[in-house]
């Protein structure tokens, strides 16, 4: 993740993926080049209302996308979301992990309708063949690790966007992301405008509960790899606690190697994960009992005293997905438990996944 890449590594008894590989695609990413580009293009959607042509720039040039896309394929691992919270329909997506249909997590499912699009693997690579194939009118790969070797084949497929300047292969600010694909897409403003109704969701939730205020949280993964959890410093993915409010662990800061990765923690210094609160986001069922094999674990304050939560699978998917479409999802479904947490009240159990709706 964050590095995405370590993620996948991470995540890879799971789903081979926070850090960010895909897990691999569905049945949907195997057919034929014919077979592929027909399903796609039943899906191919669009808002309308963007101004055209729209010239962008990003970490590897400028892009113009001429006129409003009708074919919009993402090579990435979570910008569908950004694109379906534009008004578009992206006609393919990227497993990234959890194998949700058509690479549409809960969160996103009504914006994209009952229509799923076609799913890339790109476990071995962007497949550049099959992208081709689907004939997009725009790429979008602000969160694909796209090497300039990368952008410059996808480019020549179709106008493609590459991640933010400044930023990191694949995860930049989440707000810095949907800003430029919107302005990708003729919507820039309206982009913008989406950035600060999600910030404001949050602050009227954050002086809703004035206990935040000042509190320390921490975010973690939900197991360790070799040895090692990942946990999360201050900046990176962590904007769904500081908008509410919390300040994040400080004392991960010191622990950084590489900017725009996760710190590793071995066992015998969980103490440096001790605050307030703690999140564990745990993409497996049955990832708490895992945890309290660990001899340490249990006897980490903020554990002890009832003061960690444990989000189910889809809460941690939305975590980590870290858009605009699923951060208001975190914001329905973490809040109550950060609650609990900070009154020393939450259960030491995994949160039960959420009951679909009828």
């Amino acid at each position: 993740m964050l590095n995405f890449r370590s993620v996948s590594i991470l995540l890879a008894t799971a789903t081979a993926a926070l850090a960010l590989a895909g897990c691999g695609g569905s049945d949907e990413s195997t057919g034929s080049s014919s077979d592929t580009t027909a399903s796609a293009e039943s899906q191919a959607a669009s808002a309308g209302g963007g101004k055209f042509p729209a010239t962008v720039s990003h970490m590897f040039g400028t892009t113009v996308v001429p006129k409003e896309p009708q074919r919009i394929v993402v090579v990435g691992l979570n910008e569908q979301d950004t694109v379906l919270a534009l008004g578009y329909r992206p006609i393919a997506t990227t497993e990234w992990f959890g194998e949700e249909p058509g690479a549409i997590w809960p969160w996103a499912r009504q914006a994209m309708g009952p229509k799923d699009p076609v799913v890339l693997d790109s476990s071995d690579g962007i497949p550049f063949e099959e992208v081709a194939a689907l004939r997009p009118d725009l790429i979008i790969g602000t969160a694909a690790g796209l090497q300039r070797e990368d952008y410059d084949k996808l480019a020549a497929i179709a106008p493609t966007v590459a991640g933010v300047k400044g930023g990191t292969d694949y995860f930049s600010p989440w707000d810095q992301q949907t800003v430029l694909i919107a302005a990708a897409l003729g919507e820039q403003e309206r982009g913008e405008e989406l950035v600060a109704e999600i910030e404001a969701e949050y602050a009227a939730v954050a002086a809703e509960h004035p206990e935040f205020e000042g509190k320390v949280a921490t975010f973690s993964q939900c197991g360790f790899y070799d040895g090692l959890i990942y946990v999360y410093p201050p900046g990176l993915g962590t904007d769904f606690l500081s908008y509410l409010g919390f300040e994040i662990n400080p004392k991960l800061t010191p622990l950084i190697e590489v900017e725009g990765e996760q710190v590793t923690v071995s066992a015998e210094r969980l103490d440096v994960l001790d605050s307030d609160a703690i999140v564990f986001a745990c993409d497996e069922p049955n990832s708490v009992p895992k945890l309290k094999q660990v001899p340490t674990f249990d006897t980490l304050p903020a554990v002890a005293e009832d003061k960690a939560v444990y989000t189910d699978p889809t809460l941690a998917g939305a975590i980590y997905f870290n858009s605009p479409l699923s951060l208001p999802y975190v914001l329905d479904h973490l809040t109550p438990e950060l609650a609990r947490a900070v009154a020393g009240e939450a259960p030491q159990r995994q949160m039960p996944e959420p009951k679909e709706e009828s």
